[in-house]
């Protein structure tokens, strides 16, 4: 059976009825990669936490608005588009659960900054603000991804500058427990985290499934559920990493 993979989502009102929200794009991706997404709705309940970590043998922290600053200690600049606390506060459960459990992680953009707020990083509020010319984080730009890391052995062990799709004004400003930066833009931002001693746990700051055809989205996503089948046990022996897959 292929890995199935948990996919976070948002509430919105529509129709003055509360909706579960997310780009059709996160599941096209994984979908691509082999795996089974399933999208998950914001729960209240603990125990539902931990049996959605134990079905699931990957975890995608998709996008969405600003964590509120609250959770790093902070007092909220202006300007800020507060993602509701019921999701960070699930999110951030579900993703510790997943992190015991030794489930691969992917998150993107907000799911990113989740993932190094939940281990007690912090981030800019607003890069235009606090940064002195920064670039423009809203448009595409190139990322330059540092050797040795995971994600530069994902991308082939040769790629050191990739172009990305990008629509976030806040980053990463210290790295969480146990995250390693693996990524950096021209202006000093952090574009992407991980945790070299853990199976697969990947933050990135862009948007690859907003560009399903592009070689490094297919690269990622192969590997993210590649891992997720490994970690099931679906399908026996180690990872090694040959640049579009993680190959067994």
């Amino acid at each position: 059976m292929p890995p199935i993979i948990a996919i976070t989502a948002k509430t919105e009102e529509l129709r003055n009825m509360p909706q579960t929200t997310i780009s059709a794009a996160y599941a096209k991706a994984v979908e691509d990669a082999g795996g089974i997404p399933v999208i998950i709705p914001i729960l209240d309940k603990g125990t539902n936490i931990t049996h959605i970590a134990r079905l699931a043998d990957g975890l995608l922290l998709s996008g969405g608005d600003d964590i509120h600053p609250d959770y790093y200690g902070e007092r909220p600049l202006l300007g800020l588009s507060l993602s509701p606390d019921e999701r960070t506060d699930f999110e951030i459960a579900l993703f510790k659960e997943a992190l015991r459990l030794q489930k691969p992680v992917l998150g993107v953009c907000l799911g990113s900054q989740l993932i190094n707020v939940a281990l007690g990083g912090s981030l800019y509020q607003d890069i235009p603000m606090q940064i002195t010319n920064p670039i423009n984080h809203r448009a595409p730009h190139s990322v330059s991804i540092i050797e040795g890391s995971l994600l530069n052995r994902i991308f082939s062990g040769e790629t050191r500058e990739i172009q990305v799709v990008s629509t976030h004004h806040q980053a990463v400003k210290s790295a969480g427990k146990g995250l390693v930066v693996s990524a950096h833009s021209s202006d000093g931002m952090i574009e992407a985290i991980e945790m070299s001693d853990y199976p697969f746990l990947i933050g990135i700051q862009w948007h690859p499934e907003q560009e399903l055809d592009n070689e490094y989205t297919r690269m990622l996503f192969n590997a993210f559920v590649d891992a997720a089948e490994t970690r099931s046990g679906s399908t026996p022996g180690g990872l090694q990493i040959d640049g579009s897959k993680l190959m067994l």
